[in-house]
């Protein structure tokens, strides 16, 4: 909503000094949103004057048709001589009363204007458009033409109202009392604590039998329709430059005298109105529900099927509008610019009150939003309809010469006005500030209400505020003309001995630990499309393709919740390399979602008491399986190269080692084993595996990505990936991670190089010879995987391990240290049969 200041100035005294700005702040503290203030004319400079055109001459021979005009300015240019100026315009004629911008002046932008020879001519000033002079739309596209008895030499600048201020607000759906000059200006009043001059607030005619005849057949549609009648308008007149100017300032554009007071009057009260020609009106005005299959031409060329549910203005033809929204081609009012004979001069007037949700349903119905739709659809105060349709009638016959009918038709349905007990005490409660009864009865008077009572206050809601519903909507306007910013800020106090869960405090730990190694953090929306299963190369049936699907997704693309974190953090993989970023390492811990096997309808938990247990568990059983996941990705460098050495890239021991930074968080031991799954090479895919209750659970896997996966998803070559069960993690876990006990006592190290059959993995190896070497060892490291057919024969390996051997209370003597290499080596054989190599 746009307010000029001038305007907003007619029904607040305002102080003389106070600017846009301060009137913004003022808003802004009371609770409306004024985005900007936008000050017309700031720096537009003059002289700019009417000017009145005196000769017109046609110059021959330029791409573009240029007339060299003399203008009589009056004594604006010191000379009193005409004035010389070239001109391409031509919607304007000798005799005609047009705006002069003369040498000297500064025009919207920084524009300077100073005599220049053009065309051939020297030009001294130019003759202005509305566009030239930041004035808005006025249909013409042409240079401005003013009335004819407009004074030649007159300042333009304080004749158009150039200057001004604008604010332009915000207006939230549930304050449509502010889409009008007149809810602003009462906001205003009350911020600044000054009177408010009503404009609502004029004398109007009681209803009699005399108006034209309305029949109103749906009042839950139309509670109140208002029929005014002026006859005798003027063809010719046209609407004055202070009523154009408010359209312009307002955001609208000037049409002709008759709708130009009607669109006038819907901005200065917020009620909508309409303007029928009373010739092209046949019969009686009716308000009903549209036939299925009726057709009307609305004011916008556009023929429009109606539906059921429309509610239409209607005659004895048919409809000729649609209610709240736009009237119809048939009973439009004609310009006397297009045809003087055929010009409307008698018209009537409808001010109607509309259901907000049946005006809603058909603006969007027929994607027809309008002025007027856009207010009933918020609210509009019923009660102003009279006034409303009372001051068009008085504007009309005021600018236009017309004479007001006496008949009055006014059909109202019976409506009692909304009433709301409320303790005087509601608004210290909900703020937490002792308003006291004074101040919350001063303010709810304030904004219109009628307050009854002493605890117990007894409110009558103004007609203008459909919004006050209940007890806090009345706290809520006792709190913002109070001041939002009076509130204090008032931390709440945890009881004492609560704080974050076990749980909550694994994943923070894992968080902090991934990106310590270097891995950023990318949470990704849950949500997928089952397209994605096949691209990472599930088996068909793989538990992961099944699903729960969204009723009401947010795209149809991805109608279903995640099964896997993989293909969020792919694509954020694949958007970042696509951007430039190659070296990446992303992670993201959160819910993925498993369907139960029993499918159960969720329970209706109740609002007016806490949910019992077993409701709640109830609610938990039909939800579906919701485990933690954590997963990574990596491409390119791993380790960058510099001057510190050659790099190198991510390959898939990173994210096997990724998996282990999240193992010893969680406090668990992870073994890691060759496996073969979904989207992993076959041949660099690890299995992640934890110990339970003596049962091995694989909880996630390692590796490398499947080139068909990166073919398909776009990746970038070589991209690893790891991803494991947080929870199932946590469960086998012993919550907090130890810290490593650090021995006084030097180390032992032993080597040894096993060969083995190449099919026996190293893990198998491993955890062989750390069974074997007992509590004497301390780590047990890889360094050396040899493969050579002539010296350890065909399908063998040699795996050299490097065993660290510490006691906790003594320094181990080289026997000892032998004795458990020894033990080790033996147990390794028996097992996987490895062999010392010679």
């Amino acid at each position: 909503m746009r307010v000029p200041l001038s305007w907003l100035r007619e029904y607040v005294d305002l102080p003389a000094t106070e600017t846009g700005r301060d009137v913004q702040a003022k808003l802004i503290s009371a609770g409306l949103e004024v985005e900007t203030v936008e000050q017309l004319g700031a720096d537009l400079k003059g002289p700019l004057v009417v000017g009145q055109v005196l000769t017109i001459e046609e110059l021959e021979g330029f791409k573009k048709p240029i007339r060299f005009c003399t203008v009589d300015v009056g004594q604006a240019n010191g000379t009193g001589e005409p004035q010389e100026i070239v001109c391409g315009a031509r919607n304007f004629a000798v005799g005609d009363k047009v705006v002069v911008v003369l040498p000297g002046a500064t025009l919207p932008g920084g524009f300077s204007i100073s005599a220049r020879k053009t065309y051939g001519k020297v030009s001294h000033g130019m003759i202005c458009s509305t566009d030239e002079l930041g004035m808005g739309d006025d249909g013409t596209h042409g240079i401005i033409v003013l009335p004819p008895e407009t004074e030649v030499g007159k300042d333009a600048i304080e004749l158009l109202e150039l200057v001004d201020e604008v604010l332009d607000i915000a207006v939230t759906a549930n304050r449509g009392d502010c889409l009008s000059i007149r809810g602003v200006a009462r906001e205003t009043a009350i911020a600044y604590g000054l009177p408010l001059r009503d404009p609502a607030l004029i004398d109007v005619p009681a209803p009699n039998a005399y108006g034209y005849p309305v029949q109103v057949a749906d009042p839950f549609g139309c509670d109140r329709f208002t029929a005014r009648t002026v006859t005798g308008l003027r063809p010719e007149a046209r609407s004055p430059i202070w009523l154009q100017r408010r359209l312009q300032k307002v955001g609208m554009r000037p049409i002709s005298l008759a709708v130009d007071v009607t669109n006038y009057v819907m901005m200065e009260l917020g009620q909508p109105l309409h303007a029928y020609d009373r010739r092209l009106v046949q019969g009686t005005i009716g308000v009903r529900r549209a036939q299925e299959g009726e057709k009307l031409v609305t004011l916008d060329g556009v023929e429009r099927k109606l539906h059921a549910e429309d509610l239409v203005i209607t005659d004895e033809r048919g409809p000729i509008g649609l209610a709240g929204v736009m009237g119809g081609a048939n009973t439009e009012i004609a310009d006397h610019t297009e045809d003087v004979e055929n010009a409307t001069t008698d018209v009537v007037i409808e001010a109607a009150h509309f259901n907000a949700v049946s005006i809603a349903r058909t603006a969007r119905r027929h994607k027809l939003l309008s002025e007027a739709s856009r207010r009933f659809e918020r609210g509009v105060d019923p009660q102003a309809a009279a006034a409303a349709a009372q001051r068009t009638v008085d504007l009309l016959v005021l600018l236009a010469g017309g004479t007001a009918e006496a008949g009055v038709t006014e059909v109202i349905a019976p409506s009692a006005p909304h009433t709301i007990t409320v303790p005087a005490d509601h608004p210290d409660k909900v703020a937490g500030v002792a308003y006291g009864r004074e101040t919350v009865v001063r303010r709810l008077q304030e904004v219109g209400c009628d307050v009854y009572g002493q605890d117990e206050l007894i409110v009558t809601v103004p007609s203008w505020r459909p919004d006050l519903t209940d007890p806090n909507d009345l706290a809520e306007e006792v709190i913002r003309l109070e001041g939002y910013e009076n509130l204090p800020s008032t931390l709440p106090r945890p009881p004492a001995g609560r704080g974050l869960t076990g749980r909550q405090r694994l994943h923070r730990r894992i968080g902090r630990a991934l990106a310590g190694a270097g891995y950023v953090e990318a949470p990704n929306y849950p949500f997928v499309g089952e397209q994605v299963f096949d691209q990472l190369g599930l088996a068909a049936e793989d538990p992961a393709r099944r699903v729960v699907k969204l009723v009401n997704p947010l795209s149809d693309e991805e109608p279903a919740l995640r099964t896997t974190l993989l293909p969020g953090l792919l694509g954020a993989l694949r958007r970042n390399d696509g951007r430039g970023s190659h070296d990446l390492a992303l992670f993201e811990t959160g819910l993925v979602f498993h369907p139960r096997e029993e499918r159960r309808a969720a329970v209706h938990l109740p609002v007016d008491r806490r949910p019992t247990d077993e409701e709640i568990a109830a609610l938990n059983a039909a939800l579906p399986e919701q485990p933690r996941h954590a997963a990574v990705v990596l491409a390119g460098a791993r380790e960058q190269a510099g001057w510190w050495g050659k790099g190198r890239p991510a390959d898939w021991a990173d994210a096997i080692e990724a998996a282990r930074t999240i193992a010893r968080e969680a406090g668990a031991e992870l073994v890691v084993r060759k496996g073969q799954y979904g989207p992993w090479h076959p041949g660099r895919c690890a299995e992640l595996i934890v110990v339970a209750d003596g049962a091995e659970r694989v909880v996630g896997h390692a590796g490398e990505l499947h080139p068909r996966v990166l073919k398909a998803l776009g990746l970038p070559e070589r991209t690893c990936a790891m991803e494991l069960n947080l929870d199932a993690l946590e469960e086998a876990g012993d919550g907090i991670p130890m810290a490593p006990g650090i021995s006084t006592f030097p180390v032992a190290t032993q080597d040894v190089a096993l060969v083995v059959d190449k099919p026996v993995s190293a893990a198998e190896v491993e955890a062989a010879l750390r069974a074997g070497a007992g509590e004497l060892l301390e780590s047990i490291r890889l360094f050396d995987v040899y493969e050579n057919a002539e010296q350890l024969g065909e399908g063998r390996k040699s795996l050299a391990y490097a065993l660290r051997f510490r006691a906790p209370d003594r320094t181990l003597t080289v026997d000892e240290a032998s004795a458990a290499r020894d033990a080790a080596v033996a147990l390794a054989g028996e097992r996987t049969g490895a062999v010392l190599r010679g």
